[in-house]
């Protein structure tokens, strides 16, 4: 899926077997359609004519100048003259297309999607008519090009390809079908992420591809500052640091990773060195860079930015010198840390009480994710760290930039008996690892929930950051995750419940601790599953009820929750039976409990139901489903049924991410993997892909013997081109093995201790 590639689909009527062509030429991928000169910096205008079938659309950069009738049921689609932009931003594609439109300040705006779509991007089309005038006034400058296009396509490379003009989407993302899927705030977030290009990758383009990551970043970052203030009710800063900063700072936590911004030799180097870290986390630092400037001198240094570089080229330094210039802050040196040094720090803290005065002591160290490297490590951050208090939890009393490794800072006007919390709202990308008497007096306010959701969410992400790394016991996690069990916000379970499956994982080498823990789960899920609608949805609830059914019914599933098999499963027959149908939301959570125990009988029952889905969604689905099987030998069924031709294998990693959950899932993927290596790795394609599966099938191993094994193996197997998924495998793994020998025996104590 790189170049001017083709993608496979069935028509909307007949069925039968048909062929698009799309353009995908990020990163340096253009001369595999027409020659150029295919380097960012070097930028030409592009005259473009497409000689396509008659009963086929033709879309690029501009609009058409005009259309020929050739002799052969061909015609001739001939473009208007781009402006001066770089080959990577041509756009091209070739397919059977309708179309919705609306115009905004002169502009065509159109979604176009598959044949007998088009009204599922009604809301995509009514997100971009709002969209666009914001970036409009936030960039101060007016959208450059005479239209602009959303297409929607079947089996696309997953994400988004911001052409200038012309942008291209899995249709999966970006069209609503009558199920209501994806949600709007996915949809709004898509637009607004692909608009962004057109601005910060269009008008002015990175030097190289050294600058990818801000590009992706600040898309990334700007699809929230935008959606956020057009969807208050979407609640979408919650969701930001619950999937993108969350997950930032996991990744960014092992020490095989790389800065921010890396000098790239070769565009071939961008699929290694951009990974999650690149976007992720480049989103939370300007995340946190927008909080420490003020939102006005960010909007005037971003407009600065972009008028001096204007159809032109620029650097990340270019990007901190605007934003210095209009905010009087030194941008350019804090950046300079933020991005070029590798990690990110973790500060410790404690207290000391005097009268009304709280004494902190504030200590930075980089943080070691995977508990492993030397001790003697002198990175640091400037680090802009905000306090809050129990008196008002949403309140910043005090504000402090952290340039050394320790520091002292006085909070004057505090309660003796009141908590102190760092980092409150969660701008600054960095750990707080508190004293265990700090510890202490935040838990009744986790408890009876006066501390915000947000904070709740990241003091646990935190601290089962620190369990990992040795820096505190696991067993504080646990008693943190006691402390919640009547929890009710959506985002916070979303995250308790990574915790539990990364736990009950862990746990799955200890057959002794498993069983404690697998009850203890089940007794945490209790509350919270008797005050939802756990089975029937109501009509006009929110969206994040609907997660969060959806979250615990895949918990009480994975606790092996009898009653809860048990109405799956007499659910399930009344579906397969045709009397009554499942809800679609409650669909993948009842199928991955009833398989979670299948037999032959079962396993058949759900091929057959594949075989005659008419839908992808539900193809994919029951795909899904298949991996929660805990069967070793009707598990190599499901691999060799996964990798056949009626599989879509752009869900594979999904599935394997599922499957690596479960132990025999594991050894069944590693046994696979061994004997199919070469096919694999043909599979996938690009080193991304192959790199995302690396991680996916084999992080959850967690002992000294797969370790020698692997790197044996990856010895004496082709990898190139995923060479750093290799060491973050084994990274995870050496990870996991320590982790489990440090704590084992605290975990047992403090699960015996709740019983």
């Amino acid at each position: 899926m790189r170049g001017f590639y083709r993608c496979k689909y069935k028509s909307h009527d007949t069925e039968e077997e048909r062929f698009c062509a799309i353009s995908k030429f990020d990163a340096g991928q253009a001369h595999r359609c027409f020659p150029c000169w295919d380097e960012p910096a070097i930028k030409a205008t592009f005259d473009i004519t497409l000689r396509i079938p008659t009963n086929r659309v033709a879309l690029s950069n501009m609009p058409v100048s005009h259309e020929e009738e050739m002799t052969d049921s061909t015609k001739a689609v001939r473009f208007e003259t781009t402006p001066i932009m770089s080959a990577h931003l041509v756009a091209i594609v070739v397919a059977e297309l309708d179309f919705i439109e609306e115009t905004v300040d002169g502009i065509p705006i159109r979604v176009y999607t598959p044949l007998g779509k088009k009204e599922q991007g009604r809301f995509a089309l009514e997100a971009a008519v709002r969209v666009l005038p914001f970036y409009k006034e936030h960039f101060e400058l007016p959208y450059p090009l005479p239209k602009l296009d959303f297409v929607a396509i079947e089996n696309f490379s997953p994400g988004t390809v911001g052409n200038w003009g012309c942008i291209i989407y899995r249709d999966l993302g970006l069209l609503r079908g009558d199920k209501l899927k994806p949600p709007k705030r996915t949809v709004a977030l898509l637009v607004a992420h692909g608009l962004v290009y057109q601005w910060i990758g269009g008008l002015t383009t990175m030097e190289w591809w050294t600058h990818f990551w801000l590009k992706e970043g600040y898309a990334a970052f700007l699809q929230y500052l935008c959606t956020a203030h057009l969807y208050p009710e979407f609640d979408l800063w919650t969701q930001f640091i619950s999937d993108t900063y969350c997950h930032a700072r996991t990744m960014d936590g092992v020490r095989s990773v790389i800065p921010l911004e890396v000098t790239i030799g070769h565009p071939i180097e961008v699929q290694d060195v951009f990974d999650d870290i690149s976007c992720s986390k480049a989103a939370s630092v300007i995340r946190m860079l927008h909080r420490y400037i003020g939102d006005a001198n960010f909007t005037k240094g971003m407009s600065l930015y972009l008028h001096n570089f204007e159809y032109g080229n620029a650097t990340t330094d270019d990007l901190w010198e605007c934003l210095e210039e209009v905010s009087n802050k030194p941008v350019l040196e804090i950046m300079r840390t933020w991005t070029r040094q590798s990690g990110y720090p973790v500060v410790s803290v404690k207290c000391e009480i005097e009268g009304d005065t709280h004494k902190l002591y504030l200590e930075q160290a980089p943080f070691k994710g995977i508990g492993l490297g030397p001790d003697s490590d002198d990175r640091l951050w400037p680090i802009p760290i905000q306090f809050s208090a129990a008196a008002d939890p949403q309140h910043v009393i005090h504000e402090y930039m952290l340039r050394s490794k320790e520091a002292i800072v006085l909070l004057e006007h505090v309660k003796p008996t009141d908590w102190v919390m760092l980092n409150p709202g969660v701008f600054g990308f960095y750990r707080v690892n508190y004293s265990s008497e700090m510890l202490e007096m935040l838990k009744p306010g986790v408890a009876d929930l006066s501390i915000p959701a947000i904070d709740r969410l990241t003091l646990l992400d935190d601290y089962f950051s620190l369990a990992k790394a040795g820096l505190c016991s696991t067993g504080q996690v646990l008693r943190l995750l006691h402390a919640m069990k009547n929890e009710t916000s959506c985002c916070v379970w979303v995250e308790m419940c990574n915790i539990l499956v990364r736990l009950r994982v862990l746990l799955q080498h200890s057959d002794d601790v498993y069983p404690l823990f697998m009850d203890f789960g089940k007794r945490l899920l209790q509350p919270i599953s008797q005050s939802i609608r756990l089975w029937n949805p109501a009509a006009d609830e929110k969206y994040e009820d609907r997660v969060l059914r959806c979250l615990i019914l895949d918990q009480l599933n994975a606790f092996d929750d009898q009653a809860t098999y048990e109405e799956s499963k007499k659910r399930f027959n009344s579906h397969v039976t045709g009397s009554i149908r499942l809800h679609h939301d409650i669909q993948s959570s009842v199928y991955c409990g009833v398989l979670a125990k299948a037999d032959t009988a079962t396993y058949e029952t759900f091929l057959k139901m594949y075989h005659e889905a008419t839908s992808q969604e539900e193809k994919d689905r029951i795909a899904i489903s298949l991996a929660t099987i805990d069967d070793t030998e009707l598990l190599r069924e499901v691999m060799k049924f996964l990798f056949s031709d009626e599989v879509n294998p752009q869900i594979l990693l999904r599935v394997f991410g599922v499957m690596t959950h479960i132990k025999r899932g594991r050894e069944v993927m590693w046994e696979f993997s061994k004997e199919n290596w070469n096919k694999l790795y043909s599979k996938y394609g690009s080193f991304a892909l192959f790199s995302h599966y690396l991680v996916t099938a084999f992080q959850n191993f967690a002992t000294q013997e797969i370790v020698e094994e692997l790197e044996e193996f990856f010895t004496n197997n082709e990898t190139s081109g995923a060479e750093k998924a290799v060491q973050q495998v084994l990274c995870y793994i050496r990870m996991n093995t320590a982790w489990l020998k440090r704590d084992l025996v605290d975990i047992k104590s403090v699960l015996e201790s709740f019983l």
